[in-house]
C-alpha cells in the first residue's frame, strides 16, 4: 500500500496444473493460458492488487512457468525506485528436495518473503480468475473485523457447490462457522435457500495469524496442506475467520450488468463461455472500463486490418489480425489471419492461427499457431471431431498449441 496506509504483500498462488483446461495447458500453466484475445489470466488479479496500490507482489509458479514468468518480468515492470515489484517465484524447496505439497506448503516454502517484507497483512489470492475486485474495501473489513483471515465469497446456486469451497456464515454474517470442501448438499443461506457463498479462493490475512496457521498445518501429518482445505477450517475452527460478500464490493466504472462478475475458468466450457460474456452488445463483463484497467502488454503490431470483403460482427479483433473473411461472435488474439472465403463462427482464436480459404471453424478454441488447412472444418461434423480434437461436455472443440489440423 502507498505511505500512510498498512502494509501489505500481495502473494499470488500460480502453481496449479489447470488439467482440466487441457490442451490449452498442455505447454503452459494455467495462469498464462490466453484470454480475451491480449490477456493472460494472471493479469486479471495482477491488476486488482495493483489498481488497489498494493504494489510489492510476489507470484509463486511450479508447473510449466516459462511462458508465465516471461510474461510476469517482461509486463509487470514496477518502480524500483519505489521498492514496488511483481516478481514470479519458482520452487524453492526450502524445506527439503520435494515439490509443493499444496497452495498452503507453497507459501510456507515461501515464508522467507514475508519475514524480508514484514507486513502487517497478507493478501493470497488466486491467479486464474476473471473478475474485477478492489481489495482495499475487503482489506478494511478485515481490519475493523480483526479476524485472523478474511476470505472473499460470492452467492453461487446451491446445486454448483460441489465444485467449490462453500462458507457458512454465521448469525452475524460475517464470522465463518463452518467451511466445507466442495460438498454434494450444504445448507442454504437463510435468506437464500437456494444459494450458498463459494469461496473466491482470495484470502487476506494478519500476518501473525497465516504464519502461525501454517507452522500448525505442517506439523499435522494428516492435512492435505491446502489454504482452502487445511488452513482457512483450521481458523474457522479457532473461531477466526470472516466472510466478505464480494457482492459488496465496488470499482470504479463498474457497470449494472459486470459488478459482481467472477469467472473461475477452470473448464473449457467456462473458458468458452466466458469469452462469449465478452461480447455482447452490452457485456456481461466490459474489458472497457478505462477506471478500473485490466493491464497487460502484447508487442508491437500493426492495427487489425479487413480487406476482400472480409468482415466481423459481434467479436473482438486485435491488432496484428488480418481479416478476409466472415467472422461472427468470436474473440481473435493478435495476429490472426482468416483467408477469403473462410467463415469464424462462436470460437475464440490464440496468437496467430491461420483460417485458410473457405474452411469453417464454429464453436471451437485454437491455440497459438494452429493452422487451420483451405476448405478444412472443425464443429461441422461432431463424429469426426470428436476422434480427432478434445471436446468438452457441452460440446466446445478445443485444439492445443501448433496442433495439425487434417
Amino acid at each position: 500500500m502507498r505511505r500512510g496506509g498498512p502494509s501489505v504483500l500481495g502473494i499470488v498462488l500460480a502453481g496449479g496444473e489447470g488439467k482440466r483446461l487441457m490442451p490449452l495447458t498442455a505447454d503452459r500453466a494455467k495462469p498464462a493460458v490466453t484470454f480475451g484475445g491480449t490477456y493472460r489470466l494472471v493479469d486479471f488479479v495482477l491488476s486488482n492488487l495493483v489498481n488497489a496500490d498494493i504494489l510489492r507482489i510476489c507470484v509463486l509458479t511450479q508447473y510449466k512457468s516459462h511462458s508465465l514468468d516471461r510474461h510476469i518480468t517482461t509486463t509487470w515492470r514496477m518502480s524500483s525506485l519505489l521498492g514496488n515489484y511483481v516478481t514470479p517465484v519458482p520452487a524453492q524447496q526450502r524445506l527439503g528436495p520435494r515439490w509443493y505439497l499444496g497452495s498452503a506448503d507453497a507459501i510456507l516454502q515461501s515464508l522467507n518473503l514475508i519475514y524480508d517484507e514484514q507486513p502487517e497483512y497478507v493478501a493470497v489470492f488466486g491467479a486464474d480468475h476473471v473478475y474485477r475486485m478492489d481489495p482495499r474495501q475487503m482489506l478494511t473489513q478485515h481490519i475493523d473485523s480483526g479476524a485472523g483471515v478474511t476470505v472473499a465469497g460470492i452467492r453461487v446456486p446451491r446445486t454448483e457447490s460441489s465444485s467449490f469451497g462453500v462458507i457458512k456464515p454465521g448469525s452475524d454474517g460475517q464470522t465463518v462457522e463452518s467451511f466445507l470442501e466442495k460438498p454434494a448438499d450444504p445448507p442454504g443461506l437463510p435468506d437464500d435457500p437456494q444459494c450458498v457463498f463459494a469461496s473466491m479462493g482470495n484470502y487476506i490475512f494478519t500476518t501473525k495469524a497465516l504464519i502461525e496457521a501454517l507452522q500448525r498445518d505442517a506439523e499435522d501429518e494428516e492435512s492435505v496442506h491446502d489454504m482452502g482445505g487445511s488452513i482457512l477450517p483450521q481458523l474457522t475452527a479457532r473461531g477466526e475467520a470472516h466472510l466478505y460478500d464480494f457482492s459488496q464490493n465496488h470499482v470504479p466504472g463498474e457497470t449494472s450488468r459486470d459488478q459482481g462478475y467472477w469467472r473461475d475458468v477452470g473448464t473449457l466450457d467456462a473458458y468458452y463461455e466466458s469469452h462469449m460474456d465478452l461480447i455482447a452488445e452490452r457485456p456481461t463483463f466490459n474489458l472497457y472500463n478505462r477506471s478500473w484497467p485490466i493491464y497487460t502488454h502484447s508487442g508491437q503490431l500493426s492495427p487489425a486490418r479487413f480487406n476482400a470483403g472480409g468482415m466481423a460482427s459481434e467479436s473482438i479483433i486485435s491488432a496484428g489480425c488480418l481479416i478476409r473473411g466472415q467472422v461472427t461472435r468470436s474473440v481473435l488474439s493478435p495476429g490472426v489471419v482468416v483467408d477469403p472465403g473462410a467463415v469464424v463462427q462462436g470460437s475464440v482464436l490464440h496468437d496467430n492461427v491461420h483460417i485458410g480459404r473457405g474452411a469453417v471453424v464454429r464453436g471451437a478454441v485454437l491455440d497459438k499457431n494452429v493452422q487451420v488447412p483451405p476448405g478444412a472444418t472443425i464443429g461441422v461434423n461432431p463424429e469426426r471431431d470428436a476422434e480427432l480434437y478434445t471436446v468438452s461436455k457441452e460440446g466446445v472443440i478445443a485444439l492445443g498449441k501448433g496442433q495439425i489440423v487434417s
